[in-house]
């Protein structure tokens, strides 16, 4: 059967399981960031319409105050993205310990159950939890495989675009959740049959098969495989995995400095979890206000507002198209030998650098854009906050595969996403302020403008930490030598 025989049917069940993958992420993962759109259609449909006032201004005209109304939207998208992000902790533990297909019939149960109430899902990043795994099984191409699911993890929001088109061609709201409830059947059957038991390791073992069709599949437990793999088996090609002395992370498997609490203590992810969540925090807002900033430049024309909230969700769509570069920088030297002493791993953290900093460089940009008042810019500012946001996530998850034991990826993973969420509560007192200062996010956007600089210091940190592991690696060639010259002088 289907990748239970010769090595051409597992590879149809790799390309079959990372293809499936790629649309379930696309079509049903981050639906909830297309909130821009559902926003839209939430207004037409009159959810908190008693909360708009009318209000005479001293010409004596009568218009309509919905800054209230504004506001509650404003709170819904701050509860729902927080869940997202702050449940993936509970979750990440979850499919640590219980593994893929346990933490897969939770993410079905829970996201048929939001969409059967026709409400925001906050379970989809369970599937792209999932999915993630599935670059393990392709090898030099890993971590352009989990930037390209979140990419289209990013991307699924267009789904939200969908239902504002389809809502304006007379489909009712309710209709569209029920339609999303019942294909909830494909998740369940690409968690049977194309999908582990447990985990996928990495690397991928020679007898490893996985999937209900196959009658002797081998589950894996990543914690009990990574112990028991020869040490020499995780070395560079080029030389021996040695351990990074300069880091209380020591990028070395089977130690007691891989524990997962050395891994929450190093400055390795004090640094990363402070560049996740500043980033994200400037594009939550950027989110959350879209709709009443579209409508203050607009001069309340919902024509205008229509076509740049479709122009927004648009250019959403492109994100699984972005995020596959992000990849390609971080796995642009697998196919390079290394250098001599230089472990793969250290390599991966060298080669992430670069991403890191284009990444920071990519938010400073957009938040600038962002900032400037002005309509037509808001086309620049579009593009580059798709190209940022499938950057940040993609590379949060493939700098994490990187920097730390994969038997912590789902608890890491977990915790980074939860404490960002923790910090992207700051967006709701952000929303205040910008009320102070009469609906103008002028000053708001220049304030978290200024935030994002800090998002610069962990690409230098990371670049500062392989420069100190060179130079350590120079000074132990030169003292063997030296002892190699002085042994030969007797």
């Amino acid at each position: 059967m289907l990748g239970c025989k010769g090595s051409s049917g597992t590879g149809v069940r790799y390309k079959l399981t990372l293809a499936t993958g790629l649309l379930e992420c696309l079509c049903f993962a981050g639906v909830v960031f297309g909130w821009a759109s559902l926003v839209f259609v939430l207004k037409t449909d009159g959810y908190f319409n008693d909360l708009c006032i009318n209000a005479t201004d001293a010409s004596g005209e009568v218009s309509t105050d919905c800054s209230l109304q504004d506001e509650n939207f404003s709170l819904v998208f701050t509860v729902a993205s927080f869940m997202n992000n702050f449940l993936t902790l509970p979750n990440g533990f979850f499919y640590d310990h219980f593994g893929t297909m346990a933490t897969r019939f939770l993410a079905i149960f829970l996201y048929t159950t939001g969409t059967l109430i026709v409400a925001l899902s906050n379970k989809g990043i369970l599937f792209l939890m999932t999915n993630m795994q599935v670059g393990n099984l392709f090898g030099s191409r890993r971590s352009t495989i989990i930037t390209v699911y979140n990419g289209a993890f990013d991307s699924s929001s267009v789904i939200f675009l969908i239902i504002k088109v389809l809502y304006e061609k007379g489909v009712s709201l309710r209709s569209s959740f029920l339609f999303l409830s019942a294909c909830n059947l494909i998740h369940l059957l690409r968690t049977l049959f194309l999908m582990p038991k447990s985990h996928i390791p990495y690397p991928i073992p020679e007898d490893y098969k996985y999937g209900m069709s196959c009658a002797k599949s081998r589950s894996y437990n990543v914690e009990q495989y990574e112990a028991e793999r020869d040490p020499s088996s995780d070395r560079g090609r080029g030389g021996a995995n040695e351990p990074l002395e300069t880091d209380t992370l020591q990028l070395t498997d089977n130690s007691e400095k891989d524990s997962f609490r050395s891994c929450v203590l190093s400055w390795f992810f004090l640094w990363h979890l402070i560049w996740l969540s500043v980033m994200q925090l400037r594009h939550y807002f950027f989110i959350g206000t879209l709709n009443p900033m579209l409508n203050r430049l607009a001069n309340q024309d919902p024509d205008i507002v229509s076509e740049y909230t479709n122009a927004f969700a648009f250019t959403q769509l492109c994100g699984v198209l972005c995020a596959p570069w992000n990849g390609l920088l971080m796995d642009r030297h697998k196919r390079k030998p290394l250098d001599t002493g230089v472990s793969e791993r250290e390599a991966d953290l060298r080669s992430s650098v670069l991403s890191l900093l284009l990444t920071s460089l990519q938010c400073l940009l957009f938040s600038i854009c962002a900032s400037i008042p002005f309509l037509p810019l808001q086309y620049v500012t579009f593009i580059l906050q798709v190209l940022n946001r499938s950057f940040l996530y993609g590379g949060n998850a493939a700098f994490i595969s990187i920097a730390f034991p994969g038997r912590h990826f789902g608890k890491l993973y977990g915790l980074a996403m939860s404490l960002s969420a923790v910090v992207s509560l700051l967006q709701y007192p952000c929303f205040a302020l910008n009320k102070v200062f009469g609906g103008d996010p002028f000053c708001v956007n220049i304030i978290l403008t200024v935030l994002t600089l800090l998002a610069f210091i962990h690409p230098v940190y990371v670049f500062l930490h392989c420069r100190e592991l060179a130079k350590q690696r120079e000074n132990s060639q030169s003292i063997s030598e030296a002892s190699i010259q002085e042994t030969s002088m007797y």
